[in-house]
């Protein structure tokens, strides 16, 4: 077994965290406190062919395999996990179903804009009725004449006020539960689509959320991807494969996380020492270390998995179930150790602990991912 990443690998990892560096890290604070979409930086991510890096190159991605996408997504999160968090949502959420389960003339049409970053994509199931419990949804879409026409609501629609195209799961046969479920291609700008206000989030403010309204939209019949009642089956691969995304958001929290702790303890004198010569503060620092490393082996593990055409579900389950506890307990662990510091607003370990949160809710919670895991083995 080879453990160690590829001459392309490390390159990207190189140039993505150049690319923090000069554009990213200056600004992470502000796109925080203002809740402030970093609109220059996705556009310079979609310069470097970052946006569609998993997708072959007639789609306009970058040819690369799913372990350098999470390597992007893991150092743009080290920095900003807005804008990881951005780059996540078009490209597993948007991206892969037009991939996965589009036509030639979907691709063509949607897939490539997105992978070369003219435009942005979002993903949009969860409701306000029905998070997990994807049968509850009440947004419908009826067969009429040559298309169909959506009504309903929702909600945490990550990168729909910025998005150029949204993925929609909607019922077109309640009566079938799950198996009624369709999924759609729906443009910005179409007639009966509302854009709600960007919601006020704890962490990764600068990563716009809002409600999505459907009234009367209608929508026309080669829009609809993979066919009638595949919606289910497509959120569910989609989520699959984004959870690898996630955990990769989370290990970048948590690295970031480490980076400052490491960096604090050397600096902080009490005592007429560096608080890193104490013990207490040792432990500390080797109990985070090897969770995160724990964390990268298990979310480098999915990749590969993904790549080598493996079954992927249980290992992205397992990867963003521990890498998501990881970064909230590591991100604990860095305030603790920061101290006062710590806790006020302004300092970057205050940032990643609102930040990782969320990685424990969003594209399944950790409940759901043991169910996941626990599914995998007892079947």
């Amino acid at each position: 077994m080879d453990f160690n990443l590829t001459e392309e690998h490390r390159l990207i990892r190189a140039g993505v965290r150049e690319f923090c560096e000069k554009y990213v890290d200056p600004i992470a604070e502000m796109t925080d406190d203002e809740a402030k979409f970093p609109a220059d930086n996705i556009r310079k991510l979609a310069e470097q062919d970052w946006l569609g890096i998993p997708y072959p190159q007639q789609y306009g991605g970058a040819g690369s395999d799913y372990l350098s996408y999470a390597i992007v997504v893991e150092e743009l999160s080290r920095a900003c996990a807005a804008t990881g968090f951005t780059l996540e949502v078009h490209t597993s959420l948007a991206c892969f179903p037009l991939f996965r389960f589009g036509t030639e003339e979907q691709k063509q049409k949607y897939l490539l804009p997105l992978c070369k970053g003219e435009m942005l994509g979002a993903f949009a199931l969860t409701e306000p009725g029905a998070g997990t419990d994807a049968a509850a949804a009440t947004t419908t879409a009826v067969k009429d004449g040559d298309g169909y026409v959506l009504n309903g609501s929702k909600i945490f629609i990550s990168n729909a006020p910025v998005a150029g195209v949204i993925v929609v799961f909607a019922m077109t046969d309640r009566s079938k539960g799950t198996k009624g479920i369709s999924a759609f291609i729906v443009p910005a700008g179409t007639p009966g689509l509302i854009i709600g206000k960007h919601l006020n989030k704890m962490g990764i403010r600068g990563a716009l959320t809002a409600e999505v309204l459907f009234k009367d939209c209608r929508i026309p019949q080669e829009n609809l991807l993979g066919g009638e009642g595949q919606g289910f089956k497509i959120a569910m691969m989609t989520l699959d494969g984004g959870r690898i995304g996630i955990a990769a958001q989370a290990l970048g929290i948590a690295q970031a996380a480490l980076d400052e702790s490491v960096r604090y303890s050397k600096e902080r004198v009490q005592f007429g020492k560096p608080i890193g010569t104490f013990q207490a503060i040792q432990w500390m620092i080797a109990n985070m270390a090897t969770d995160i490393e724990a964390s990268r082996l298990l979310t480098y593990h999915a990749a590969w998995c993904y790549d080598q055409g493996l079954p992927y579900s249980k290992e992205a389950a397992m990867a963003k179930l521990f890498a998501s506890e990881t970064a909230s307990r590591q991100t604990d662990r860095a305030i603790q150790l920061h101290g006062g510091i710590g806790y006020i607003k302004g300092t970057k370990v205050e940032r990643l602990y609102r930040d990782a949160k969320i990685t424990e809710i969003y594209e399944g919670t950790s409940e759901v991912m043991r169910m996941v895991i626990s599914g995998n083995l007892l079947r």
